[in-house]
């Protein structure tokens, strides 16, 4: 499977024009998997009663650029549902198929668990056969949360990570794909944004061994994920026998 990302310079508070960015970047590249930064449409913003979507604006975008390229997409935007705010990802199939995960771990540094109600799903999608374990920034924060029961293949997470951090979110994208024994894609934004943070371009794919198996080209970082090569590793080196039993409580 071929999944290509996009380092997206988000436009702040600009829908329209992130859209536009998005279909342009992409416009001449195929693959089966797009995958765009967290709140793609807007920026990563505490705003939620102006910016957040309240007729699925930024689903119906994907739903559409899905189905032009023939590929799934996935992303996420702030979205009102019922006078609540969510950081909900997405992921659309081509078939207009949507599944849905609304970010769990709420960056209270910057005071999300104060706007935004967090999620109470771990929420794993199929598509092409590999099964897709959807994060959100700070989730990779919280190993415990993303801990494979056997259960995926790759895990999506999707950023607004700055420039300041940023060594935290490489070591940590590695160490969930080596204690997991499963592909990770971690996408970060790139560019400034409207409170003046900086991303600077650090997004990777890494394999199970931790090796990083990306191929970065201007603002795209495209990685081929081989499952069979995968089980195969998994089957020599069968650490996941070896888990802890546990039980996470919403």
């Amino acid at each position: 499977m071929k999944i290509i990302g996009l380092n997206q310079d988000i436009v702040w508070k600009n829908k329209v024009e992130n859209f536009k960015l998005i279909e342009n970047q992409l416009q001449h590249q195929d693959a089966d998997l797009f995958i765009l930064p967290e709140m793609f449409s807007t920026g990563f913003c505490m705003d939620a009663a102006e910016v957040s979507d309240k007729n699925e604006e930024s689903l119906e975008f994907l739903k559409k650029i899905s189905k032009e390229k023939n590929a799934a997409f996935s992303g996420s935007a702030s979205v009102e549902v019922e006078g609540r705010f969510f950081n909900r990802m997405y992921f659309v199939k081509p078939n207009s198929e949507v599944v849905f995960y609304d970010k769990r771990h709420l960056f209270s540094f910057s005071g999300e668990d104060k706007i935004y109600t967090p999620g109470n799903e771990r929420v794993i999608v199929e598509y092409l056969g590999i099964r897709f374990l959807m994060q959100v920034c700070y989730d990779l924060r919280f190993p415990v949360f993303a801990r494979n029961n056997d259960d995926y293949d790759a895990i999506l997470y999707i950023a607004n990570w700055p420039e300041k951090r940023v060594g935290a979110w490489e070591h940590l994208l590695k160490a969930r794909a080596i204690e997991n024994l499963a592909y990770v894609f971690g996408l970060n934004r790139i560019g400034t944004d409207g409170n003046d943070l900086f991303y600077q371009e650090s997004s990777y794919c890494f394999f199970a061994d931790g090796k990083e198996i990306a191929e970065k080209k201007g603002n795209l970082v495209s990685a081929e994920l081989n499952l069979e090569e995968l089980k195969k590793f998994r089957n020599h080196f069968q650490f996941l026998n070896d888990r802890d039993d546990f039980e996470i409580k919403f």
